[in-house]
């Protein structure tokens, strides 16, 4: 069942107990009401009568000590024709209960009798056939004879008026709960809109829509709930484009890794075929010999590479305090005789890092500048202490080819290369600054690029000094 329909069966359900219960006794209070309205305009009739009879006694001749049957009836028989047109209807009976006078159509019930004393009026409300009386009994003291006046009030018009009442209350009810049922529909419908709402929302959802969003109708809870959600959903759909993303970078990543190991697996495989099976002569057998090596050494940096890269994602640095010389004097044994002009400039200093892994971070920098550039290129290396962030920036610039802007933010990918011809004739694969990536993380560091197409490539990086206790902590 629909909660709207929930809503609507449980409203009218409260309705008709409330209207039911609020009905009966309304009307049974105004039946209680006109009742007691007719008992007391009963007794106040019988004590009229009561001293009608006992005034009508006193006026027997003296000659009777006791008052005769006869006289009683007589009494009676006026009493009952004084009523004026009303109806009246009487009893008379004497001190053993015997009936002495009765009008015409009085019930033959004496249980009332039994309940009369000399102070004490008894009254009941009695049924005959289609018609309603309250029966009124009171004492009645006349020369020396204790008798009993009972009369019958017609109250038919009063339980008419009840059935009457329940009657018109039934309609009413009938009425109000049609009513009730179509405005609480239009109600329900209302309440429960933004349910509904959220209910399309993550039907869209399920069915891969994540940018739906669910509308705001209101600003109660159900209006918090859709925000919520619309926040939650919002949260879903970046995570998912999070995992699309990366299930996209690894299957790139697969796919250039595969193209990576097949250029330089067809040059071993097609050399080592022909020195296998042909003979060559030594010229030739030197090149094939030497075109195997090389490439059999790129397969090899390529694998440290990617294994390097591995190692970082899951390794904890042991940072230690390392002197600023010490790397740069690293560097220039290096780089000592390749060809290219290096301009070291930096300030002496002190810097917290793994040694190995930030040599490795400065010599896959100094490596990229020398393929952007042409032998006898000058390469600048630099240092200095910044303020913001504090800490100590390498920088490495060269003056080569340079890197376009759309290229930018894709050369830290691994297998990425900007020019693959020229990088590939030069060892290259496209893993270098991927692993000075996920080296500057563990070191809460990150490459700065600045390039311009034509003029070179600028790329620094700052090593905070708060990294020894960033890691002391973690450990």
């Amino acid at each position: 069942m629909k909660f709207s329909y929930k809503i609507l069966l449980c409203t009218i359900i409260i309705i008709a107990v409330a209207f039911g219960f609020s009905g009966y006794f309304f009307v049974n209070f105004v039946f209680e009401t006109a009742l007691n309205r007719e008992v007391e305009q009963a007794m106040d009739e019988s004590s009229i009568l009561q001293f009608a009879f006992e005034t009508a006694a006193l006026n027997v001749p003296s000659k009777y000590d006791v008052l005769p049957d006869r006289t009683v009836e007589q009494i009676g028989s006026r009493l009952e024709n004084s009523g004026q047109g009303e109806g009246r209807l009487l009893r008379l009976s004497d001190e053993n209960g015997e009936t002495l006078y009765a009008s015409n159509g009085f019930t033959e019930d004496l249980s009332l009798l039994e309940r009369i004393d000399n102070e004490t009026r008894a009254y009941q409300v009695i049924p005959l056939g289609d018609r309603y009386y309250i029966q009124m009994g009171a004492q009645v003291n006349a020369l020396d004879r204790i008798l009993f006046l009972e009369t019958m009030r017609d109250v038919t018009v009063v339980f008419e008026e009840r059935e009457q009442g329940f009657s018109m209350y039934r309609k009413v009810t009938v009425l109000m709960l049609i009513l009730s049922s179509a405005i609480m529909s239009l109600v329900s419908i209302w309440l429960t809109r933004p349910i509904r709402l959220l209910t399309k929302a993550t039907r869209k959802m399920a069915e891969g829509e994540y940018s739906y969003r669910a509308e705001q109708i209101s600003h109660d809870e159900l209006g918090r709930l859709t925000v919520d959600y619309n926040k939650m959903a919002a949260a879903l759909e970046e995570n998912i484009h999070k995992l699309e993303e990366e299930i996209r970078s690894r299957e790139d990543f697969i796919a250039a890794f595969a193209h990576e190991l097949k250029t330089p697996l067809t040059a071993i495989i097609g050399y080592a075929d022909l020195l296998r099976s042909r003979k060559l002569d030594e010229e030739k057998h030197f090149l094939s010999a030497s075109y195997i090596y090389s490439e059999g050494k790129r397969l090899e940096a390529m694998s440290l590479r990617l294994l390097d890269i591995i190692v970082t994602k899951r390794d904890v640095i042991r940072p230690q305090s390392v002197p600023v010389d010490r790397l740069f004097s690293y560097l220039r044994d290096m780089f000592a005789e390749n060809g290219y002009l290096f301009h070291y400039r930096y300030e002496p200093g002190m810097v917290y890092a793994e040694i190995n892994l930030i040599k490795s971070v400065l010599l896959n920098l100094v490596d990229n500048a020398c393929k952007a550039s042409e032998p006898g290129s000058v390469i600048e290396l630099g240092g200095r202490r910044v303020e913001k962030p504090a800490g100590y920036c390498f920088e490495v610039a060269d003056y080569g080819e340079g890197i376009p802007r759309e290229e930018l933010k894709k050369i830290t990918e691994a297998f990425y290369m900007v020019d693959k011809s020229r990088s590939r004739s030069r060892n290259g694969a496209g893993l270098g600054l991927a692993l000075c990536v996920e080296i500057l993380k563990l070191h809460h560091s990150e490459l700065q690029i600045e390039s311009v197409v034509g003029e070179g490539t600028r790329i620094r990086f700052v090593l905070p000094d708060e990294v020894v206790e960033t890691v002391k902590q973690g450990r």
